[in-house]
């Protein structure tokens, strides 16, 4: 349902931007979204600003609650970038403030049970028979404590902290395309405002610069909405992951498991949409000598393993770079209580240079966010656009 919003406004789009008025209209709706631009990146940064201070607090209280032992760098970076079972907000002293999420379990011995992740009280309580592992292989999760002291883990459907956030970004989305193709529809000779004269551009920048030179003029149209969607579904996570106040600040496109199923969507389009040179040549490429695949098939053995090694690939990029921009943010924030454990006046000295830094990091991560969306539906397409090469036709016209 999705890719039929992203589909009319891109066909609508087609049928209008070439009419020499609406490209000048066009053409001063972008210059002026280039100048709102400007304001909106000031506005950016105060609330980069102001959130990096909220995050600073709560990496004060942290610290507060391990007073008594050495600070623990990497404890504070991995607790914010995983998931967790509750929307945490902001510390005030020693008081956690949060949004709790709920809870769902399937035990082997009592059966199911729902309840709001308060009633962990913040992981420091047990609640049924169940607890927040604070160490161990089950570190973070929901275990079950039998009678011997054994922990166990349950089957767990919860509703946490990232499956909110996936929630959150599809409403959105939703929200922005339906509005946009009701205008599509109701004006479709006026000139683009408002929202739709943001998406506008982008959805052009898709189609023409990605969709049409990967997969080919005759072929596009039937892969351009999964490319929108994909391309606007990691573009709105990473800017919402940027901000750590409700809603953002959750890792979606961080967390491993969600780029893995992205990635995935884009193998089995792939897959199924191969011709049949892309198969056969898979085994048996042109222009390869016979001796790199007989008797030992070295090449069909690369070309096989390429495959897969794909969606490896835009799993691991997505990852590891949304998350490396969250590391390096903590890790700058980490440097002022590290100092602080050597000397109060290193700290207050470390922390300007440390917070300055942070805001340049998160000023440059709405850059990354863009360019990550990007690389992602780039290589999307062109995987997709070598699926379905017909060779044959290629070698006529060569």
């Amino acid at each position: 349902m999705k890719f039929t919003w992203f589909w009319a406004i891109s066909k609508n789009i087609r049928k209008s931007v070439y009419d020499p008025i609406n490209l000048f209209i066009f053409g001063r709706q972008f210059i002026k979204m280039i100048k709102v631009l400007k304001s909106i990146i000031l506005v950016l940064f105060v609330l980069t600003t102001s959130a990096n201070l909220l995050k600073a607090n709560d990496v004060h209280a942290v610290s507060d609650t391990v007073a008594a032992k050495k600070f623990n760098t990497g404890e504070l970076i991995f607790g914010h970038i995983k998931d967790s079972y509750e929307w945490h907000i902001t510390s005030i002293g020693h008081t956690e403030i949060g949004i709790p999420l709920p809870v769902i379990l399937y035990s082997q011995n009592s059966g199911f049970h729902v309840f709001m992740s308060s009633k962990f009280h913040h992981g420091t309580e047990e609640f049924e028979g169940f607890k927040i592992a604070s160490e161990g292989k089950y570190q973070r999760k929901v275990v079950e404590v039998t009678a011997d002291g054994t922990e166990l883990r349950p089957w767990d459907l919860s509703i946490t902290k990232n499956v909110t956030s996936l929630f959150i970004s599809i409403l959105l989305i939703l929200l922005i395309f339906i509005s946009v193709a009701k205008r599509y529809r109701e004006n479709f000779d006026k000139a683009p405002k408002g929202l739709q004269g943001w998406i506008e551009p982008i959805v052009l920048f898709i189609r023409d610069d990605i969709a049409r030179p990967s997969i080919g003029n005759e072929k596009y149209e039937k892969y351009l909405p999964y490319l929108l969607t994909i391309f606007f579904f990691i573009f709105i996570n990473n800017v919402m992951g940027l901000f750590p106040f409700f809603p953002g600040g959750a890792n979606l496109t961080g967390d491993i498991s969600i780029t893995l199923v992205l990635a995935t969507f884009t193998f089995v389009i792939t897959s199924l949409s191969g011709s049949r040179d892309y198969w056969v040549h898979l085994v048996n490429a042109p222009g390869i000598p016979w001796w790199l695949k007989f008797p030992l098939p070295l090449m069909p053995i690369v070309e096989i393993m390429s495959v897969f090694i794909k969606p490896f690939v835009l799993t691991i990029r997505l990852f590891a770079n949304i998350t490396a921009g969250h590391i390096i943010a903590l890790g700058f924030y980490s440097m002022i209580f590290i100092f602080g454990e050597k000397s109060a006046v290193a700290a207050y000295g470390v922390s300007v240079v440390s917070i300055t830094f942070t805001v340049f990091m998160s000023i440059l991560e709405l850059l990354v966010s863009f360019i990550q969306a990007y690389v992602f539906t780039l290589l999307s397409a062109i995987y997709i656009g070598m699926a379905l090469e017909n060779h044959k036709a290629h070698a006529e016209v060569v």
